[in-house]
């Protein structure tokens, strides 16, 4: 028949998705002799280059403010991450390169075993350096499963009032359940030594001068600071403002 069709009218469809990463060029070009070509049995695999991998990236700067270090252990057994908040210059650093250097640090320093975060937020000012809970957040849950289930505790130390209040009403809708209820408050060093030996994590002098004056001043953990401009080392007024009423009495006999 006319209308039969022949082997050369013959053709296929083939569909590739763009992201599977083949080379679709043997699919679509015939080869001269009409004779398909077997691909080799022996295959070259190449490993595909780890999201977590940041060998190639310069952390110099970061290191040198020693905001995030690994120190000794707790009492359990977990290995400690030392960040200072206050350390941390939150408005010259993007979310993106902290968190790669958060990555960094914990696939290259701390691969496998348990571990605990001591975070010092002593001092520490929002807009200066703090980069945001929904920051925070964003690298916590990106980080991989295992991680997150070898991470023990988180101590907090020093929090103070407003921090205190964002995370008990914000905290459980923006941290996930099993890191919301791993955060554990320290108002001072003495309570940290219960969990700490001493001399496994180094606390910085500024550290220790904030728990001295909160050791006198107990009221500031609550957000009531007495005194707050230091009026009561101001020298009393009246004996001035007397004598500056007596100057225009004075005035009035004389005139």
């Amino acid at each position: 028949m006319a209308g039969g069709s022949t082997a050369s009218d013959d053709f296929s469809v083939v569909v590739l998705a763009s992201d599977l990463g083949i080379d679709a060029r043997p699919f679509l070009s015939a080869p001269a002799d009409g004779v398909t070509e077997q691909p080799p049995d022996d295959h070259d695999w190449h490993d595909c280059p780890s999201s977590f991998s940041f060998s190639d990236e310069d952390f110099s700067d970061l290191e040198a403010l020693q905001f995030f270090r690994l120190q000794g252990s707790d009492k359990k057994g977990n290995r400690i991450c030392r960040i200072v908040g206050k350390c941390f210059p939150a408005a010259v650093i993007s979310a993106e390169r902290l968190k790669k250097y958060v990555f960094h640090k914990i696939f290259s320093e701390i691969p496998e075993g348990p571990f605990c975060i001591v975070y010092m937020h002593t001092t520490v000012q929002k807009e200066d350096n703090s980069p945001g809970m929904t920051i925070l957040r964003w690298i916590y849950e990106d980080l991989p499963a295992d991680v997150k289930d070898r991470l023990q505790v988180v101590y907090f130390l020093h929090p103070g009032l407003r921090s205190r209040l964002v995370f008990a009403t914000l905290g459980r809708l923006f941290l996930s359940g099993n890191l919301y209820w791993k955060i554990k408050y320290v108002s001072r060093l003495q309570y940290l030594w219960d969990d700490i030996k001493k001399g496994e994590i180094e606390i910085l002098e500024f550290v220790k001068k904030h728990d001295d004056i909160l050791e006198h001043r107990p009221l500031t953990d609550y957000g009531i600071e007495p005194d707050p401009l230091h009026l009561t080392e101001i020298p009393s007024m009246a004996y001035s403002f007397g004598r500056n009423e007596e100057r225009w009495t004075s005035r009035g006999f004389m005139s």
